[in-house]
């Protein structure tokens, strides 16, 4: 229930915000629910990434270009995440979740998100995304870039160790045993 509230609250709430072009950070502020605690009283793990769903959306909204992928059937899936920790979020804290796209290779695009409280980083993301065309396919970042008239601005490259992320992130393709040492 609470992830509905925050998804109404994200999809009419972007209207009352400035809008975003893909080159911008989109900032959302959230409040730490009482739903959303653990055992330790802070917030829990696997809130953390549906929170970055609705700022990645609240992005996606803002820029406009959601009515032109939504009409052609086309939706953002998250293929990998490496978050890091720094500081717990406590019961009521309002805090911030900042969206930035950092860049595409030639299957996916890559967005950092952090979670900051008055301007400290307590938390940092990397995503990696890709588009899905319903009821199937695979849509390249040129052809999403493309439907909403293309990238402004210079094209930012992959910085190394993102490039080395995605290399040793990637799952095999088909089944593969489990390491011997597995019992």
């Amino acid at each position: 229930m609470k992830l509905w509230l925050r998804m109404i609250w994200a999809f009419t709430g972007w209207r009352f915000k400035s809008k975003l072009t893909y080159s911008d950070v989109g900032i959302r502020t959230f409040r730490v629910w009482p739903t959303d605690l653990d055992a330790f009283m802070h917030m829990n793990n696997g809130v953390y990434l549906s929170i970055m769903d609705l700022g990645r959306f609240d992005h996606l909204l803002r820029t406009g270009y959601w009515p032109i992928y939504k009409k052609k059937r086309w939706y953002p899936v998250v293929v990998a995440v490496s978050i890091t920790y720094r500081k717990s979020l406590e019961l009521w804290k309002l805090f911030e979740v900042e969206s930035k796209l950092i860049g595409w290779d030639d299957h996916a695009f890559f967005i950092e998100q952090r979670f900051t409280r008055n301007g400290e980083i307590y938390t940092k993301a990397i995503v990696k995304t890709r588009w899905l065309q319903n009821p199937r396919g695979i849509v390249s970042p040129a052809e999403v870039l493309a439907a909403a008239g293309g990238w402004v601005g210079e094209v930012p490259t992959l910085p190394a160790w993102l490039v080395k992320w995605n290399e040793d992130s990637a799952l095999p393709k088909g089944k593969e045993p489990a390491p011997s040492n597995w019992d």
